[in-house]
């Protein structure tokens, strides 16, 4: 069974930066696509950022260029930099991967097939 364990969330003050890590259990090119999604509460799940096994990468509207998502093959770990954080990107952000899945992505996230436990981010006015 594929296990994605994420870290690196925190708090932090408006404006701070962050970046998570997904630790995959197997090789991250072996996924179609790998994606960052987050849920804050009372709040639907929404994505974050895609990127697919060839390295091409997808951002919400919302991101507004804040985040940089990121790949380390050798590693086996997907990254999620977010920067100028604001309190409205408070959530439990989790990672996500999909053996056959292919865009347009959805907020629900059903075309990915494995998911993290999840890492909170508390972004504090």
């Amino acid at each position: 069974q594929v296990q994605l364990v994420e870290s690196g969330g925190g708090l932090v003050q408006v404006g701070g930066s962050l970046r998570l890590s997904c630790t995959v259990s197997e090789s991250v090119v072996r996924f179609n696509a790998m994606a960052w999604y987050r849920q804050a509460p009372n709040k639907e799940r929404e994505l974050v950022s895609v990127m697919s096994s060839g390295g091409g990468t997808y951002d919400a509207d919302f991101v507004e260029g804040r985040c940089t998502i990121s790949r380390d093959d050798n590693r086996n770990i997907l990254y999620l930099e977010l920067n100028n954080l604001k309190p409205e990107d408070t959530a439990m952000y989790y990672c996500a991967a999909s053996r056959a899945g292919v865009g347009p992505w959805s907020d629900s996230g059903h075309e990915f097939d494995y998911w993290g436990q999840g890492t909170q981010v508390t972004v504090s006015a």
